[in-house]
């Protein structure tokens, strides 16, 4: 099998990060992937046409024990996409968990399952936990669609995994911090924005963000605010004062007179109650912050507080910046669904931290090569009794991705006479269907 040449060459970009035989070893997995059924390095093999040409020992080496760095891999897929990022680089945080099996996997243990879990039960799951940091894209093929694109990757380690493999313990936030910096150190001339949930919001990420980068956030309706420190009396006696006069919490700016606003987020517009104030928080009282509460006016989100860096910015951009950070949650779901994040089956350290990230990586590399050029060779299926699809889904461009390079394959048959067009539509239908 090969991959489309549009597709294949964009990868040659990526070959800077590894040597000359590791980057066709590389290509020998994507390919596998692209195709395999189940994403293990001989599944991956047997679908790229290769498992008799090359001992699967040297793939399973390319795991375990090549030189090649998964960060640069990433800053390398980042400089692909950078491109259509104008002005400020909007970035996500958000941690996924990938279940295992077995107790010799290594960094696996138990971990919170959001999804398993309700209001009045926690469930845990013998798991990997990675930290992911993500570029938000927004292509002027789909202008209300944001994209993540996920380049750096952290496995999380509970306390008693990480006693077991003799390393030191890091809290997910201190993790998603360490990959802010490189991102940051990378390209210090350009400007980063982070969204996150409340558990990346808190003081070990705020207070520790790159000089070149903001951050909006969730935050508790109860928080504790404050003004800025007024100014000191000529002879005012005792120790100058660290906070200014208390602020109303959100809730309590809430109570107030507040302001209606209209929102296009989540893909719905939305009605919504909001105040805004330029604050300052308890643990971080020299940092200054806009502060948004709002309060649903239908459904079921209810009364929610915010804050972001930018103490410019306004509380509709602020809403939506928020809100982008949803696509990180659509891209964890693709990965999983359509590339198999979860099934590689490596279990020692290297090759559990750089296997199952590639899933992650070839996500953003389909959707790049098919915003700027596999949408031109979208074919749909049939479907007359599905008429409110707008746009193309994940599944559409992995199934496009497939049958333009199984097209390439035909081709390289060279088959000739009448019927051949013939042998290579009813080929590609297949392929389409089996998609």
């Amino acid at each position: 099998m090969f991959l489309d040449s549009s597709f294949a060459v964009g990868l040659q970009d990526l070959a800077v990060t590894m040597t000359t035989p590791s980057f066709n070893n590389f290509v020998t997995i994507l390919t596998g992937w692209v195709f395999a059924p189940r994403r293990t390095v001989t599944g991956m093999l047997i679908a790229a046409g290769v498992a008799d040409e090359q001992h699967h020992a040297s793939f399973h080496r390319f795991f375990s024990k090549a030189q090649w760095s998964l960060d640069a891999l990433g800053l390398a897929v980042f400089r692909i996409i950078e491109a259509h990022c104008p002005g400020t680089i909007f970035l996500a945080i958000d941690d996924t968990l990938a279940r295992k099996r077995g107790l010799k996997v290594f960094g696996a243990g138990m971990h919170y399952d959001p999804l398993l879990s309700s209001r009045g039960k926690s469930v845990t799951n013998w798991s990997h936990c990675w930290v992911v940091l993500s570029v938000i894209v927004v292509f002027p093929l789909w202008p209300d669609r944001p994209f993540c694109f996920p380049i750096l990757f952290r496995l999380y380690l509970n306390k008693k995994a990480t006693q077991k493999a003799r390393r030191t313990y890091r809290t997910k936030p201190e993790l998603a911090v360490k990959m802010l910096s490189i991102l940051c150190r990378h390209r210090q001339n350009r400007r980063f924005h982070a969204v996150a949930d409340s558990a990346y919001g808190g003081q070990s990420v705020l207070g520790y963000l790159p000089d070149n980068c903001d951050l909006t956030s969730r935050l508790r309706l109860d928080a504790r605010l404050y003004d800025a420190v007024p100014a000191r009396q000529p002879g005012q006696k005792g120790r100058p004062r660290r906070r200014g006069d208390q602020l109303p919490t959100p809730e309590e700016m809430l109570a107030e007179r507040a302001r209606r606003i209209e929102l296009q987020i989540y893909g719905r517009s939305e009605s919504a109650r909001v105040c805004d104030a330029e604050a300052r928080v308890f643990v971080l009282p020299e940092l200054r912050l806009r502060v948004v509460a709002v309060e649903a006016l239908r459904g079921g989100r209810g009364k929610e507080a915010f804050y972001s860096t930018c103490v410019d910015a306004t509380a509709e951009q602020i809403l939506t910046w928020y809100a982008m950070r949803w696509s990180i949650e659509v891209t964890f779901c693709e990965a999983k669904g359509h590339l198999g994040f979860e099934e590689p089956q490596g279990w020692s350290r290297r090759a559990v931290e750089r296997t199952a990230p590639i899933a992650m990586l070839l996500y953003g590399l389909i959707v790049h090569w098919y915003a700027t050029k596999g949408h031109r060779h979208y074919r749909p299926l049939p479907r007359p009794w599905y008429t409110t699809k707008r746009r193309e889904s994940f599944a559409d461009m992995l199934a496009t991705l497939r049958r333009r390079s199984l097209r390439k394959s035909i081709s390289a048959w060279a088959p000739i006479g009448p019927g051949s067009e013939k042998i290579i539509q009813l080929i590609e239908q297949a392929l389409a269907l089996a998609a």
